[in-house]
């Protein structure tokens, strides 16, 4: 092929290596796609200023200073949800659009949610961690109170894709559905049969279970602290399958050390994976820790689903193939 037929270049940053079968399903012909698998972005230089498409996972932050080397990128795409890892600031200002892929994860995440609310509030995830380690009778003793959950509270924060498929799997389950999203337009909580509050403070109070569904913006980071735990009803719970820094997790185990909350959920860390010394995996490992049994952790991993993971690569691959062509595209953030 002659210099002047070259193929573009589509990067892809790391995460996702060879083969490359999904991606080039749809990008062969069209453009040259190669796997970079770099574990930071310094093992970025000198391998993607030329690229005209960017494919960014999860693995270290896209930052202004690989931004600023791009000579000629038409989209920088996050194959997933969150895009709070790309400096969406300086893409703008370079005029590149970030583009996401919102939707393939949806039913996951909703159901990993669920599945921990219930594990939690049913005293499940407490009694199997206890009997595991021959603590406590076999009965529900060490367990009890257990309340009935059809008519309890479900808060939702956020109400998008993932709320609402959270929303209506609680409303199926008898749940009071609750939430508070002031970017939505009135007349959701209608459609949805399910009831809107006007701050997270009156969320809060509500809710036998507050599920959290919104994704990490300047607005929402640390948005659930002390303060914001303490406003919840004792013997409540949270589960958090969103971003890490919406929550503070220290906060989340010291209002379950305290038996203020009941329970909690955390599928997403501040940092991940976290620290040897955090306070969650402190009192996750420590069967003596007050915590210890009313504490379910995951590796943030409520989005998988092997038909997930095919579904993020061909539609960031196809978000690609619109940026190349110039058509108009379907997810940008910025």
């Amino acid at each position: 092929m002659s210099e002047p037929d070259k193929l573009p270049k589509v990067v892809i940053t790391d995460l996702i290596t060879e083969p490359l079968d999904y991606e080039r399903s749809v990008l062969d012909g069209h453009a040259e796609v190669n796997a970079l698998d770099a574990m930071s972005e310094e093992a970025l230089v000198g391998r993607i200023e030329d690229a005209e498409v960017v494919m960014v996972y999860h693995y270290f932050k896209f930052t202004r200073a690989s931004i600023e080397r791009l000579e000629n990128c038409k989209a920088i795409i996050r194959p997933g949800v969150g895009y709070d890892g790309i400096d969406c600031e300086a893409a703008r200002e370079k005029g590149i659009p970030v583009c996401n892929v919102p939707d393939y994860g949806t039913e996951e995440v909703a159901d990993s949610a669920i599945g921990m609310a219930l594990s939690l509030a049913r005293g499940t995830h407490f009694l199997n961690s206890r009997l595991k380690r021959g603590v406590g009778e076999w009965n529900v003793d060490q367990a009890a109170p257990i309340s009935r959950l059809r008519g309890r509270v479900f808060g939702v924060v956020g109400c998008g894709r993932i709320g609402t498929a959270a929303a209506l799997r609680a409303k199926a389950f008898g749940f009071d559905v609750l939430f508070y999203d002031p970017f939505l337009p009135d007349g959701v909580d209608k459609a949805l049969g399910i009831r809107r509050v006007d701050s997270l403070a009156e969320l809060l109070r509500q809710s036998f279970l507050v599920s959290v569904h919104c994704p990490l913006t300047g607005d929402t980071r640390d948005m659930i602290g002390p303060e914001e735990i303490a406003k919840m009803p004792a013997g409540s719970f949270l589960v958090n399958t969103a971003r890490g820094g919406i929550v503070d997790t220290a906060a989340v185990v010291s209002a379950l050390e305290s038996g203020h909350l009941a329970g909690a959920g955390i599928d997403v860390l501040e940092k991940e994976p976290p620290p040897e010394d955090s306070v969650v995996l402190t009192a996750w490992r420590d069967p003596d820790h007050p915590a210890h049994d009313r504490l379910l952790l995951n590796p943030h991993t409520a989005f998988y689903c092997e038909e997930g993971c095919e579904e993020f690569r061909i539609k960031g691959a196809q978000e690609a193939l619109r940026a190349l062509h110039g058509e108009p595209l379907r997810n940008v953030v910025n």
